[in-house]
């Protein structure tokens, strides 16, 4: 197995995992929070979604899907083109309500891009710097297995929370 296909395997896994926990899933449950200020389906399944496609673009010189399949109007959510979702406000976290379709069209959108950046990747791209601020310097390699980590965690999270629906 290439370091592509096993970026392609762990990323499939997430897109899987995060269409299944919204499946079937109505606009409410997708927001119940447990607590006033925990997270909530929706917003989980946005959020990874979000930064997977920003960081993904980022590193790729690709536009982010949200714009460029217009997700960002068809969400009609009430914050910036740019916003991932990084240190939203409990408020801010209740306003993401959308349905499930829509959670599982752009996660499966988001996807589709970031396989296909993924396939074009040799061994050695993967060591390339990508962001020189931190110490020492992120490489290709390690903001993808970062956006893994990050989306897995979320996505795990989304489904206790289904669960939580169940009980």
């Amino acid at each position: 197995m290439t370091p592509a296909e096993l970026l392609t395997e762990s990323f499939q896994r997430i897109a899987e995992s995060g269409t299944s926990v919204v499946d079937d899933l109505t606009e409410d449950q997708l927001g119940h929070r447990p607590d006033p200020d925990a997270n909530s389906i929706a917003w989980l399944v946005w959020h990874l979604t979000r930064v997977q496609d920003d960081h993904v673009a980022d590193v790729s010189g690709l536009e982010q899907v949200w714009t460029a399949q217009d997700f960002v109007g068809r969400f009609r959510l009430p914050f910036a083109a740019e916003d991932t979702g990084y240190g939203h406000t409990s408020d801010e976290v209740g306003r993401v309500r959308v349905s499930a379709e829509l959670l599982a069209a752009y996660l499966t959108a988001t996807h589709h891009q970031t396989v296909g950046y993924i396939g074009s990747l040799g061994e050695t791209d993967l060591d390339r710097i990508v962001d020189r601020r931190w110490d020492p310097p992120v490489t290709l390699g390690v903001r993808l297995v970062s956006v893994v980590n990050d989306d897995t965690q979320h996505v795990g999270q989304a489904a206790y929370v289904r669960g939580l629906l169940e009980t």
